[in-house]
C-alpha cells in the first residue's frame, strides 16, 4: 500500500457486494450503520420502510431498527435488468428502469412510506421510483438517502456524469424534493457518512460528495464548478 492510497467511499455507499470485507469492515453492517445514522438525524414519522432494492436493503434494515418503523420489501427487482445509473443512453435508462421494479401494492396502497435508496445521480430513476409508489397507492412518499448529495463527477474510470449532469450539482435539496414528487427529502449528512464506516475521513477519496480529488484531475479542473 502506498501511503497516499485512498479508497472511494462510494464502494461502501453503493458499489461492493454486501458480504465485501474493505478495511476490516463488512460492506453490509457499514450500510447498515449508514441507515442508523439516517435515521438519528432525520426521525420521519410513517408506517413502513421500503428499501429500493438490492444496493439499499441494508440501510433501510437499519433505519427500521433504529426508528422502529416495519421494513417491508416493497419493491420487486427483475433479476435480469443491470445498473441503469451506468447506461450510457437515456433512452435504454428509461426502458431499464420500467423493466427493472416492480411494486407489491398490498404493502404501499393507503400507507405513509419511508423509501430509502442509496443515492440520487441524475434524478430521473428516482422521480419514476416515486411514481410507481405513488401508483400503487401510498399515502404519502418520503424520500431517505443513505449518503450526502453527489455534486461531483468520478474521474478514475466510473462512468458518472459530467457535473452539468448530475442534479445534486445543479439543484438544492427542496429543488430535488419537488423534482423528483417527494413528500420530504433527506440526505445523510457528510459527518454521518464517515461516522457510519467507524474510519476516519482522510483514509477515503470523498470527492463525488466533497469535490476533493486524491490526485491531480488535471484537464478536468476545467469542468468543475464549487458552489461558494
Amino acid at each position: 500500500a502506498t501511503p497516499n492510497q485512498k479508497l472511494d467511499i462510494f464502494e461502501f455507499v453503493y458499489f461492493s457486494r454486501p458480504d465485501s470485507m474493505i478495511m476490516d469492515r463488512r460492506v453490509y453492517e457499514v450500510r447498515k450503520n449508514l441507515g442508523i445514522e439516517l435515521a438519528k438525524e432525520y426521525p420521519v414519522k410513517a408506517d413502513v420502510v421500503i428499501p429500493v432494492p438490492d444496493s439499499a436493503v441494508p440501510a433501510a434494515t437499519g433505519y427500521s431498527m433504529e426508528s422502529k418503523i416495519p421494513l417491508e420489501l416493497g419493491l420487486i427487482k427483475n433479476r435480469y435488468v443491470g445498473r441503469t445509473f451506468i447506461m450510457p443512453d437515456p433512452r435504454l435508462r428509461d426502458r431499464g428502469i420500467k423493466m427493472k421494479l416492480n411494486t407489491i401494492p398490498e404493502v404501499v396502497k393507503g400507507k405513509k412510506v419511508i423509501l430509502v435508496d442509496d443515492s440520487i445521480v441524475r434524478g430521473n430513476t428516482t422521480k419514476k421510483l416515486i411514481r410507481l409508489v405513488r401508483d400503487a397507492g401510498a399515502k404519502e412518499v418520503h424520500l431517505l438517502i443513505s449518503s450526502p448529495p453527489v455534486r461531483f463527477p468520478d474521474f478514475y474510470g466510473i462512468d458518472t456524469p459530467v457535473q452539468k449532469d448530475l442534479i445534486g450539482a445543479n439543484k438544492s435539496v427542496k429543488e430535488i424534493e419537488k423534482f423528483t414528487g417527494a413528500d420530504s427529502l433527506y440526505y445523510l449528512s457528510y459527518r454521518g457518512l464517515i461516522k457510519a464506516t467507524g474510519l476516519t475521513e482522510d483514509v477515503f477519496c470523498t470527492s463525488c460528495f466533497s469535490g476533493n480529488y486524491p490526485i491531480d484531475i488535471g484537464d478536468n479542473k476545467k469542468n468543475i464548478k464549487y458552489k461558494t
